[in-house]
């Protein structure tokens, strides 16, 4: 691997686009990145200008686009939205928190192009699911919508974020996303933002944090789903230290990039953030992801291809010669990146080192 990647400019090919279609949602997560409560939010784009922002991205390039919110289903006209960005070649998928989906609403989403929907599962019964919705009968809901799903034959996949409150039971949530027929499971590691900004306490330790990752590593290399580690950009470098330890039979599984070609599978690199993904919120600022909310331009105001070339927030996540601390010097960065969001919330610097990264750089160069 190259000696710590500086002053390397990494390429800004656009593979994924969160788009926060509506705050709205009828659930109050406890972690929830946006304060989400179920009420109209002013400012939300009309159906015009959001074809007019799916044209503008299909300039730029095909990724996939994650319908996304609050609770996506709130809008109605979200199956004429999926179904023009599935008109226009994007892959189009949704995520929900599974308890608006009926047999009806699952159709409407295959018809409409949706091509995967995620839900997300934080424990694996009701009363730890429900503690964390802060919604009694949220975990049946979502298992009446998972359920749904499979009588229509929409694919789905499970979401859980992990915190000290479930991470004793991320076994159980992982077998229960197997037993229920998921085609994957991807787990988020918190990111104090939001209403989360009141769980900090919530914060899995950084070892428990290397750990967990470790664990996920084991499970991935014999599980009959995919697996995958999002913000927690920690688990491509932990990746990257294991294939080596496997030798030739991990690559041979793998390849060497990673788990996977599905869209939805590949593995790039650690935060993508401004990179090679984007988010988009319910105003249409354009932000490095939601956790980062700094505002990268308004497309309102300019174009998506003249935001995502040009913003200086954009330019200086992609620069790795601009990064700081162990970050600038850890010869994985081109890999991992640490998550610029923490390192935001912790110091004010999205470009500070990861704070919650317990590597030592220069410990296993390949």
């Amino acid at each position: 691997m190259e000696e710590a990647g500086r002053n390397k400019i990494l390429p800004n090919t656009l593979r994924m686009v969160a788009w926060e279609v509506t705050r709205s949602c009828n659930l109050a997560c406890v972690h929830c990145r946006a304060s989400a409560v179920c009420e109209p939010y002013p400012g939300e784009l009309d159906t015009k200008k959001c074809k007019q922002i799916l044209d503008e991205i299909a300039t730029v390039g095909k990724p996939v686009i994650i319908l996304t919110g609050g609770e996506p289903l709130l809008r109605k006209d979200i199956y004429e939205i999926a179904a023009y960005g599935d008109q226009k070649g994007l892959r189009m998928v949704l995520a929900t928190n599974g308890t608006l989906v009926d047999e009806t609403v699952a159709e409407n989403l295959i018809k409409s192009g949706i091509r995967r929907v995620s839900i997300s599962i934080d424990g694996p019964e009701a009363v730890s699911h429900d503690a964390f919705r802060r919604v009694p009968g949220a975990f049946a809901g979502a298992m009446a919508g998972i359920e749904a799903m499979k009588r229509v034959g929409l694919e789905f996949q499970i979401n859980t974020t992990i915190t000290q409150a479930n991470i004793g039971k991320i076994r159980e949530i992982h077998d229960l996303a197997h037993g229920l027929g998921a085609v994957a499971h991807h787990i988020f590691l918190l990111v104090p933002t939001g209403r989360a900004k009141e769980m900090v306490d919530q914060e899995i330790t950084p070892l428990a944090y290397e750990q967990t990752l470790n664990w996920f590593y084991e499970e991935e290399q014999d599980c009959a789903i995919q697996l995958k580690a999002t913000c927690a950009p920690h688990y491509y470098r932990i990746f990257h230290q294991r294939q080596k330890e496997r030798g030739s039979a991990a690559v041979a599984k793998h390849g060497p990039a990673g788990p996977g070609t599905h869209p939805l599978h590949t593995m790039t690199r650690g935060c993508m953030g401004g990179i090679s993904f984007c988010f988009i919120s319910h105003r249409g600022q354009l932000q490095p992801c939601g956790y980062l909310e700094l505002d990268c331009g308004q497309l309102t105001e300019k174009s998506f291809p003249e935001i995502w070339e040009g913003s200086p927030i954009f330019q200086d996540l992609r620069d790795l010669g601009r990064y700081k601390g162990k970050c600038a010097r850890c010869e994985f960065i081109k890999v991992c990146g640490g998550c610029r969001a923490r390192a935001y919330e912790t110091t004010g610097d999205y470009l500070a080192e990861e704070p919650f990264c317990i590597y030592e750089p220069g410990k296993a160069k390949d």
